[in-house]
This record gives C-alpha cells, sequence and structure tokens, in this order.
C-alpha cells in the first residue's frame, strides 16, 4: 500500500510540471482554444494524408491493370 501511495503522489509531482494545452485564466470553450485548434490541425492532415493514399492507390490498381490486362 505504501508503494502505490508514493506511485501516485509521484504522478501527481509530474502532471503539476506538465504543460497543459489550455489557459486556466479563460472560461467556457475559450479556454480550449489551443486544444481546438491543434485538433482541427491534425483531423485536416488526417483528410489529406486519405485523400493522397486513396489517390497513389487508385492510381497503382489503374496501372497494375494496364499492365497485366496487356497493351
Amino acid at each position: 500500500m505504501k508503494k502505490l501511495m508514493r506511485y501516485f503522489g509521484e504522478v501527481r509531482a509530474e502532471l503539476k510540471k506538465a504543460t497543459w494545452p489550455w489557459d486556466p485564466k479563460e472560461k467556457g470553450f475559450k479556454k480550449y482554444k489551443q486544444l481546438i485548434d491543434s485538433t482541427i490541425v491534425v483531423m485536416i492532415a488526417m483528410v489529406l494524408l486519405g485523400a493522397y493514399v486513396a489517390t497513389i492507390d487508385f492510381a497503382m490498381r489503374q496501372f497494375m491493370t494496364f499492365l497485366t490486362t496487356g497493351f
């Protein structure tokens, strides 16, 4: 039990040292502006990467079909 309490104490101390992506002085959704902006950037990047991979996959499939069915 002593080790468990020490562990949670150390976890709490480390969490206090962390930099969190929100401003504690703000109220409401303004508090999470940086977090929301970062999330939007990640979602846009995922969509763009997915579109890129899908396009390359489609092009490669068409190319391989062209090669295997003959000229």
